[in-house]
């Protein structure tokens, strides 16, 4: 059974910085690229950022420069070190593997809160 869970949300102030963890079981870790998407209230789920088997990473011009996604394949985790917050940042954080499909994500966490206030 594979399982995501996600922590590390809350409540931040504009400007603060949060970093999100999610531990992945039930699978080989090692052998999937990882993803990390935003759903805020009212809007459809939106891509953040991607880490590969081999560590390249890909952002969204939304976050770049200001998150950082990582990984920690002896601890199956996958981070998103989130700094520099904006109210705009504010909704439920997933986390996801990917597919043998690029860009096709499989197995989902249940999602964290980030809130940042103005």
């Amino acid at each position: 059974q594979v399982q995501l869970v996600e922590s590390g949300g809350g409540l931040v102030q504009a400007g603060g910085s949060l970093r999100l963890s999610c531990v992945v079981s039930g699978l080989s870790f090692s052998a999937y690229a990882m993803g990390w998407f935003r759903q805020a209230p009212g809007q459809e789920r939106e891509f953040l950022a991607r880490i590969s088997r081999s560590e390249m990473r890909t952002y969204a011009d939304s976050v770049k420069g200001r998150f950082t996604i990582s990984r920690d394949n002896a601890k199956n985790t996958v981070y998103l070190e989130m700094n520099s917050l904006k109210p705009e940042d504010t909704g439920v954080y997933y986390c996801a593997t990917e597919s043998s499909v690029a860009g096709r994500y499989t197995f989902w966490g249940q999602g964290t809160q980030v809130t940042v206030s103005s």
